[in-house]
């Protein structure tokens, strides 16, 4: 399923770690996310696709694989 998110990055401290984005209290984690996009509080938009074919440790909410995006 594709979609276009606008939120915020933040890192939750699960585990080792994930970046999720966070929009209308919804949180998404984002799958291998750039570099660009590692940085807590950076909003930002996001397209892409939510796998739901891929399991986390962290599972803090859908997985989100970034097709695009654009820093606010």
């Amino acid at each position: 399923m594709n979609i276009t998110v606008t939120g915020t990055i933040e890192r939750k401290g699960l585990g080792s770690g994930t970046w999720a984005l966070v929009s209308d209290g919804k949180t998404y984690e984002l799958h291998n996310p750039p570099k660009d996009l590692q940085k807590s509080g950076l909003k930002v938009t996001v397209a892409g696709q939510i796998r739901e074919d891929i399991m986390t440790l962290a599972m803090i909410g859908p997985v989100l694989e970034i097709d695009s995006f654009e820093i606010a």
